[in-house]
Parts: C-alpha cells; structure tokens; sequence
C-alpha cells in the first residue's frame, strides 16, 4: 500500500494531474490564508459573518473551496477588511513563452504585475 506521500508523488508525475493540482493551488492557498489569519485573531466564522454581511455557513463554504460559485474579489475585500487586512491581487506571468490572445507566442517573462 502507498503511503499518501507516495501516492501524491505518483499523480503528480502526470503532466495532467500536475496542471490541475498548480491550478488549484493558488486558491486553496488563499483560502488557507483567511483561515489562518481568523483562526490566529481568535475570530468564529459567524463573526466574520456578521462583519461583512453574511451568514456562517457562507463563511465556511468560503473557507472550504467546496462551494458551487467561487467568491467574488468584492466578498474576499470585505473577508479581508473584516480581518483588518487589504486583498491584493496580481499577475504572475508563467515561465515559458507566453501566448497572445492571437495564439502567437511571445518572449518568455517572469515579472509580477499588481493590479
């Protein structure tokens, strides 16, 4: 039987299920970060709740990635303001060559641009 650690190293050894794992990381990293940051101010999910205009359970859709809609940027801004925190989002470009809109490829980049 593989442990979990194998068995993670194994999917992720396939281009495929590598993808979807990347793209799902950046979400559930920023989902992880409000939990952290409520947990570490001593804030329940129904105070957060009542902060922005909510009520518990959607607070802990939130939290879980598990709801049918992704959260929109004006709810996690006022999550984040709730939390005495600002939301900032941002570009990163991938490595590699970057395609246009065109379909053309471009040079390779590596900078952040912050909206």
């Amino acid at each position: 039987m593989l442990t979990h650690k194998q068995l993670r190293a194994k999917a992720l050894a396939r281009p495929e299920i590598k993808a979807q794992f990347e793209a799902l990381d950046v979400e559930y990293t920023l989902l992880d970060e409000f939990l952290k940051v409520r947990a570490a101010q001593g804030l329940t999910q129904a105070q957060v709740a009542e902060k922005i205009g909510t009520t518990q359970s959607a607070v802990a859709r939130m939290e879980s990635g598990r709801g049918k809609h992704s959260p929109s940027l004006a709810t996690l801004s006022k999550y984040a303001e709730a939390l005495g925190c600002r939301l900032e989002v941002k570009l990163v470009r991938k490595r590699g060559p970057v395609k246009s809109v065109s379909g053309r490829s471009g040079k390779p980049a590596g900078r952040a641009i912050g909206l």
